[in-house]
């Protein structure tokens, strides 16, 4: 089983982990240790308020993805026999 650390979890939570340390380093620091002690499906039970908001004061920036545009597929011409 893959041991999952307290980073890849947040960001999993889609919360931003750095901006999350800075901001409340008392409360990141009381999860991680909580996090190291219990199973991550227990942790969000314990804390599902508090990802909540936590999630909303700290969202993790995504990179918006690029859309590929696509070239409409050109119609295949038909050839007409000549007839004398």
């Amino acid at each position: 089983m893959d041991e999952m650390n307290f980073e890849s979890y947040l960001i999993k939570k889609k919360i931003d982990p750095k901006g999350f340390a800075q901001g409340e380093p008392e409360r990141f620091r009381e999860f991680e240790e909580l996090f190291n002690q219990v199973h991550p499906d227990s942790f969000t039970a314990q804390k599902l308020f508090l990802i909540n908001s936590t999630r909303r004061a700290f969202p993790l920036q995504e990179e918006e993805e690029v859309k590929v545009t696509k070239k409409p597929m050109a119609r295949p011409k038909m050839v007409k026999p000549k007839t004398n």
